[in-house]
């Protein structure tokens, strides 16, 4: 057999991977645990064949036993092999020294997040100093176009991959989320004009948040930094005052990982 036809073949075991595959990626934030019978029509696999592979899950740590009656739920392994892939990441280490003088110098959380198909993944995070603050949101999604960090990568994006970042529809999370393609490309010509992004209640009402790119050496976004609170410390004239901050801690991040601007020898 010739080496492309080999090549062109699945492996034995593939198809089982990744089922096992399809079961983890079924829990979510709104629903945490799942019965069988909900985790075999999702995937659309027989009963039997997704209780075997949940039960091969479950002796590796991956899958647990939920609290609800019947049901599972993701095992404490993901934990362990979430937090190496955390302390694995160049860009998290790069950039964890940047978050922690944000945090201090503005009060306010201070993000890392990587673009992730259509949505931005929050990488790392530290808290700010204030009593009304963010709660901890380290591996959460958030959709590009409604957030600011997702909204400064977007914009140094080129116009093919914007269309493939935006194809799905652009629902309003907030009455000021941008769902207008249009007026949003205008906004993202804008951010990369100025060097950095702003999310004024688009993502959550009563959030704000101020976010600048992170160049990787060979001039690509790596991923965008922020700093995020509530509106009635981030009004527009401290956020103006404070994306000066934002874009030099992401500016130090990217020399850091070896970038250059075109304009430096």
């Amino acid at each position: 057999m010739e080496f492309q036809n080999i090549m062109n073949e699945p492996y034995p075991g593939t198809q089982a991977v990744m089922r096992a595959i399809s079961l983890l990626k079924v829990f979510s934030e709104e629903q945490p645990e799942l019965n069988l019978n909900e985790i075999a029509q999702v995937v659309n696999l027989k009963k039997t064949t997704a209780f075997r592979l949940l039960a091969a899950l479950e002796s590796e740590g991956l899958v647990a036993r939920g609290q609800r009656a019947d049901t599972y739920c993701l095992g404490p392994e993901i934990l362990t092999l979430a937090g190496r892939a955390l302390r694995s990441h160049d860009l998290r280490s790069a950039s964890r020294s940047a978050l922690e003088w944000l945090a201090q110098q503005t009060g306010e959380t201070a993000t890392l997040e990587i673009r992730v198909h259509d949505s931005v993944l929050i990488l790392d995070e530290v808290p700010g100093s204030h009593l009304l603050g963010v709660a901890p949101w380290i591996g959460t999604l958030w959709p590009l176009y409604a957030t600011s960090t997702g909204k400064v990568i977007l914009a140094y994006q080129s116009p093919d991959e914007r269309r493939e970042a935006l194809q799905a529809p652009l629902a309003a999370l907030t009455h000021l989320t941008i769902v207008n393609r249009e007026k949003l490309n205008i906004e993202l010509e804008n951010i990369h004009r100025q060097g950095y992004a702003t999310a004024f209640e688009e993502i959550e009402l009563g959030f704000v948040a101020i976010a600048a790119p992170v160049f990787r050496i060979d001039g690509t976004v790596a991923g965008a930094i922020s700093i995020g609170g509530p509106a009635i410390r981030l009004t527009a004239k401290v956020v103006e005052e404070l994306a000066g901050l934002v874009m030099q801690q992401a500016q130090t991040i990217s020399y850091g990982l070896g970038y250059q601007p075109p304009n430096e020898e």
